[in-house]
């Protein structure tokens, strides 16, 4: 086990988005469950807590150690495959973007995954990352067994027929220390992606008829204008031929025009507020149709380098629609500039305990700031944002901005109690406790 020096450990942590920040106490590197158990009990011994952390992408404070930070950098890689029944193990700081590689080579890959994947599996899992579909669950539903560290130091491994996986595939790190992960995959295959562009008011009312009718569909809605970008990506069987849209058209598609220009776009918006709306019409129609074909999780990331701040709600799936309207309004009425696309997407219901999804499909719909705009300003259109979708009862994303408490939560998840319980029993102590999770969760 390596153990940073007093100079590393005092260093502050800072994650991704910049809204969240520690300095641990501690900072330590465990290479094994048995070093996990090892730390957790000389927490408990010390009546003090451990978090561990991953990459750092969550926008909320989850991941905020204020006592001892264990990094999970060298718990990577993939421990065990079954092929004929396409799982495999992976350790819990594997970060997503290493899996397609490993898996791809027995055949496998992911059923479903978001559009980032600089976080680690533990992480993302964590927190209910999702991806878009209504056929296809969050990260954390292709969960299927779990090894982790409970808060009296117990090395637990959790089945698939054991209840409490509903629990510990979506933990909020509030469980236990997660050690590896089993994940059910699916024979690799490819996507053909169609982006093309769609009036607002036809993306917003044809929302929910697209969702049902394509294996994944999303879009973005540019504020202050007319304009949208659809999204819908139809799986293909096995690997096909990359096609489409050559790689030069998609660098300058992704790379220069959505991150390098679109980085100096942000930057003048954020000095020039009056100037977003002109952005806006910009970013919403400088992005033309285009078609091409991938390996899977070459079509389901995008590349993002603009640093931002992201709120995201789930709502009914019959109550995007309305949300959205509202949402649009308020930007209007409020006089906001907003830079950022509003991006919209939806997926199956589950049967977890915490997830956003528990208890059947939801509409996501995600509003963001550049992380340069006036913080007061960025703060009260979260405020507004969230107000319109907590009338609809929505659930926030627990990796992203929110200000919502156990009482609130407690409304909106039937199995909160359940949660709860199975807390008392990882973790009576509250090794793993922090601000937020007791913001969250309560005590």
């Amino acid at each position: 086990m390596t153990v940073s020096n007093g100079t590393a450990a005092a260093r502050p942590w800072r994650n991704w988005g910049g809204t969240a920040q520690c300095t641990p106490t501690a900072v330590e590197s465990p290479g094994s469950a048995d070093d996990i158990a090892d730390l957790v009990g000389r927490a408990v011994q010390a009546n003090s807590t451990v978090k561990a952390v991953g990459a750092g992408h969550s926008f909320s404070p989850i991941a905020l150690a204020p006592a001892t930070q264990l990094d999970m950098s060298q718990l990577q890689g993939l421990i065990g495959v079954d092929e004929a029944a396409r799982r495999v193990t992976l350790r819990a700081g594997t970060r997503l973007y290493e899996i397609p590689d490993l898996l791809g080579a027995h055949g496998l890959a992911m059923a479903n995954l978001g559009d980032v994947d600089r976080q680690t599996i533990s992480g993302a899992t964590s927190t209910g990352t999702h991806g878009t579909g209504l056929d296809f669950g969050g990260l954390s539903t292709q969960i299927v067994g779990a090894t982790l560290v409970s808060g009296t130091g117990e090395i637990v491994t959790v089945a698939e027929d054991d209840p409490r996986l509903a629990a510990v595939a979506l933990g909020l790190g509030a469980l236990g220390i997660l050690v590896d992960l089993t994940i059910q995959c699916v024979p690799v295959f490819s996507i053909r992606a169609d982006e093309y562009p769609l009036d607002a008011d036809d993306a917003i009312d044809g929302f929910t008829e697209r969702v049902a009718t394509q294996d994944h569909h999303e879009f973005y809605w540019f504020p202050h204008t007319r304009c949208a970008l659809g999204k819908t990506n139809t799986r293909l069987e096995g690997l096909a031929t990359p096609s489409g849209a050559g790689r030069v058209r998609r660098y300058v598609d992704d790379e220069i025009l959505a991150n390098r220009v679109y980085r100096v776009l942000c930057a003048l918006g954020s000095r020039v507020p009056a100037a977003v709306p002109t952005i806006s019409q910009v970013s919403g129609r400088v992005l033309s149709a285009r078609t091409y074909t991938e390996r899977s999780d070459r079509v389901f990331i995008s590349s993002r380098t603009v640093r931002f701040r992201e709120m995201e709600y789930a709502v009914p799936l019959e109550a995007t629609p309305s949300a959205l309207r509202e949402l649009r309004q308020m930007i209007e009425r409020k006089r906001y500039r907003i830079s950022f696309p509003v991006e919209v997407r939806a997926a199956a219901g589950d049967d977890l305990m915490l997830s956003t999804a528990s208890g059947g499909p939801r509409g996501y719909i995600a509003v963001h700031r550049y992380h340069h705009d006036d913080p007061t300003d960025a703060a009260a259109y979260f405020a507004d944002a969230e107000a319109i979708m907590t009338d609809h009862g929505g659930r926030p994303h627990w990796g992203k901005i929110h200000t919502r408490d156990a009482a609130y939560l407690r409304s909106v998840y039937p199995r909160f109690d359940e949660f709860r319980a199975v807390r008392d029993q990882f973790d009576p102590n509250r090794v793993f406790a922090n601000p937020y999770l007791e913001q969250v969760l309560g005590s």
